[in-house]
């Protein structure tokens, strides 16, 4: 624990002579620079997360060491995006350690300007850094990682993205040795057990010390990452959970090499190589466990995209997983580039914000390339895919988009409080029970008490509850046709008392609609023009337009311009056409007896008339919204006008829907529902409607054949599973019930098993038995209920 000549920055002890700063001790020069740099960025607040959260400096000296980061094959091989002097790459950093960490790597930018971005990923120790890198090169970038001690671990096995992580083969040779030895001091003990007595002797003397030091390894070795784990945390004033399993494991070894060094008794070598076996066993099935879930989560659940393939001439929807190499694919405005490709025809205006942060479009020429993850921001552009689609890497730039909707008083964090105030009662309970039995029972009888209670009891089972609840059921949901950005969103599900939805594209189907043009006829060149345009479009009026006159022939467009919600612009064949809503193209206001929803057309300058559309609803709508409104407030926007009010009065009361609403309306409506207290899921295509998207607490894309991508969104459903929402949001509710069983599951067996122990009718070989039976248990009953519950959807 940290004391008063603890070096400030790392906690270490600073000796005779220390080094001062400010009157403020360091331990060497290496932490007095962190500590500076620290101080001179106004980042002191790394400090106010834990005390001495820092990690020792051993050796600042790096000045030549990282000079083949400069070398252009090395970086190209790293980096994962790199256009426009803007840079992505993700280190692993084994030094990631606790919140202030976290903080510390998250606020790069502020002690250099030429970071744009950084994220960690805790549980993989990994950190995804943007940079330009005209400010900061790769390798200064690394040296400054390396300045404040979070030194990446970069090898040639890291540059190559085709590694997958095998099994832990560290872990498996634990478990071998702890195996061996447990086998080995079994045999030796076999007279024992079989006898009730040890046997006589020089032979008993022999074996005793055989199995002692045969235990050394054990301990050590197979036993270290517990104890070196308990003791770096209790360094930092952490409890955490292993820090019960490391004072079990060190107290049977002290007291088993006392009795065999002195000879008073015979130890506990074959308790001790069990439980140690036992217990590495169990960690061995979590960690296979929770491989099996992530695999799953990157490989699995995608998010069903598809894209516009051309074949002979002819465009057809394919889904991601069918792109192959050299495939030729139409990206319209607003759509997701999903491979790293090469632009063919069209100009090409991609947004990376998705990829890096950085917003500002970067112009591309015919020839060049486009990473995965860019947005084309104008007219349709065609590719030519060069590199796989690798849909884990797009479903993890949508992971890893900013998370707005946080809530600090999630599950997760009253885990994580219950899982540390859970040791520190095992512990004391441990302690009491060795002084009760010490003082009216026997040595032996404590010592196994002790031991056995700290490695029975154990919140693991507790803190996999969520995570495997959650997770399996997001794999559930998918199976029906919800695909969810993580885990958590279910838990934001379940608190959701408001549904918001758009009409056009969510509530209505247009692409299966009656369109008829009322105007001037428009000549077949004309209609081409109009058509051609709509085709640049994403909007679902756009897309039923140009899906309805699929049969009319695309003539190319220049200097397309798409206003959010109101209408498209462009030059076709030389003429300037806008398509778009009356305001947008006529520059009036929408007429009050509107009885359709209408397309605006001007060609050249001149109002040429509308297309007619009569809507259609999605099937399951009215039993959709019949069921949600005996729960929830139900809400409607919609940028079109009021000419279907009277056929949604059945759904809506009069005062809760609204017409004629621009982008900026619907953002503004979705706040000032959040201002009186309610928790609002919107659905939505999350491009014309993105800032509303983006204030929602849980945002809904809905999906037909071809989807157009957006980052906001924290959920896809598919457009034919629509009707089914109330009943996934009421699977998101049970899911949440299961959690809560899962939970009393771990107390009781806790409950029990401490019983048990602490009455002596618990040996530590049993106990490390049962610690991961409870794990297996809790993941086996979330498994098994979320699929049955899944099967009444």
């Amino acid at each position: 624990m940290p004391n008063e000549n603890s070096c400030i920055h790392c906690g270490a002890d600073c000796g005779k002579h220390p080094v001062l700063w400010q009157d403020k001790k360091f331990c060497c020069n290496g932490c007095k620079q962190v500590f500076q740099l620290l101080n001179e960025n106004k980042l002191n607040k790394y400090y106010s997360f834990e005390k001495q959260p820092g990690i020792k400096i051993d050796n600042p000296s790096h000045n030549s060491k990282y000079a083949y980061l400069d070398r252009e094959d090395v970086k190209q091989k790293l980096y994962e995006f790199h256009e426009n002097n803007i840079a992505r790459v993700t280190f692993y950093i084994p030094g990631i350690h606790c919140a202030s960490c976290i903080w510390l790597l998250e606020n790069l930018n502020r002690i250099n300007k030429g970071v744009i971005q950084s994220s960690v990923n805790f549980m993989k120790k990994e950190l995804m850094v943007n940079f330009h890198t005209k400010e900061i090169s790769l390798r200064q970038l690394v040296e400054l990682l390396v300045s404040i001690h979070y030194i990446p671990d970069i090898s040639l096995k890291s540059v190559d993205k085709k590694d997958i992580k095998s099994v832990d083969r560290k872990l498996i040779f634990k478990i071998g040795v702890a195996g061996f030895v447990f086998g080995n001091v079994m045999l030796y003990s076999l007279p024992e057990y079989f006898s009730g007595k040890p046997l006589e002797g020089n032979l008993n003397l022999f074996l005793s010390f055989v199995s002692f030091f045969l235990t050394i390894p054990v301990v050590f070795f197979s036993g270290s990452d517990y104890i070196v784990s308990a003791f770096k945390n209790l360094r930092k004033g952490i409890v955490n959970i292993d820090l019960p399993i490391a004072i079990g494991i060190l107290t049977l070894f002290v007291v088993t090499a006392y009795e065999i060094l002195t000879q008073t008794g015979q130890g506990y070598s074959d308790s001790l190589a069990g439980f140690l076996f036992f217990l590495l066993i169990g960690r061995w099935y979590q960690n296979k466990t929770y491989q099996s879930l992530s695999f799953d989560r990157d490989y699995t659940s995608y998010f069903p995209v598809a894209v516009t393939k051309i074949e002979n001439g002819k465009e057809r929807s394919i889904l991601l997983e069918e792109v192959q190499i050299r495939d030729r694919l139409i990206i319209r405005n607003k759509e997701l580039v999903p491979a790293d490709s090469k632009l063919i025809a069209g100009n090409a205006l991609i947004d990376y914000s998705f990829v890096s942060g950085e917003s500002t479009p970067i112009q591309k020429q015919v020839g060049e390339s486009i990473y995965a993850g860019g947005v084309q921001t104008g007219g349709a552009i065609t590719v030519e895919v060069e590199k796989e689609v690798k849909q884990s890497h797009l479903t993890q730039l949508w992971n890893q988009s900013e998370n707005k909707k946080s809530d600090k008083r999630t599950m997760v964090s009253i885990i994580d409080k219950i899982s540390i105030w859970f040791t520190l009662i095992v512990i004391s309970v441990a302690f009491s029970g060795f002084i009760y039995w010490l003082l009216f029972g026997n040595f032996s009888t404590a010592i196994l008490v002790f031991t056995s209670v700290l490695i029975v009891a154990c919140p693991c089972a507790l803190a996999l509850s969520m995570p495997f609840t959650f997770g399996n059921a997001m794999r559930m949901l998918g199976a029906k046709g919800l695909y969810l950005k993580n885990s958590n969103i279910i838990e934001s599900i379940t608190k959701i008392n408001a549904l918001v939805f758009d009409k056009t594209g969510t509530l209505t189907q247009p692409d299966r609609s009656n369109i008829e043009f009322v105007g001037n006829k428009l000549s077949d060149k004309e209609l081409a023009a109009v058509i051609s345009l709509a085709k640049q479009s994403v909007h679902p009026l756009s897309y039923a337009l140009a899906r309805n006159y699929a049969h009319v022939y695309t003539m190319k467009t220049d200097g397309f311009v798409e206003v959010a919600g109101r209408g498209v612009f462009a030059i076709v064949d030389q003429k300037k056409v806008a398509l778009g809503s009356r305001e947008y193209i006529l520059n009036e206001n929408s007429l009050q007896n509107d009885t359709s929803t209408r397309i605006y057309v001007k060609i050249d300058d001149r109002p040429k008339g509308y297309f007619r559309i009569s809507n259609r609803y999605r099937e399951g709508v009215s039993e959709l919204i019949a069921k949600a409104q005996t729960e929830y407030d139900l809400y409607l926007l919609s940028g079109d006008n009021a000419s279907e009010k009277d056929k949604l009065s059945a759904y809506f009361q009069q005062d809760r829907m609204h017409f004629n609403q621009q982008p900026a309306d619907k953002k503004r409506f979705i706040t000032s529902l959040q201002s009186e207290g309610k928790n609002v899921l919107m659905t939505g295509d999350g491009l014309n409607d993105a800032g509303a998207f983006m204030e929602s607490n849980v945002a809904l894309s809905v999906a037909d054949d071809i989807y157009h991508f957006s980052p906001a969104g924290d959920a896809i459903i598919e457009a034919s599973k629509f009707g089914r929402l109330f009943d996934f949001i009421k699977y998101a509710k049970k899911s949440l019930s299961v959690v809560k069983i899962s939970f009393i599951i771990s107390f009781l067996y806790n409950f029990i098993g401490l019983a048990f122990a602490i009455t002596g009718n618990l040996s530590p070989v049993v106990a490390a038995i049962l610690m991961p039976i409870s794990s297996v248990t809790v993941v086996g009953f979330a498994t098994l209920s979320t699929k049955l519950l899944a099967k009444k959807i």
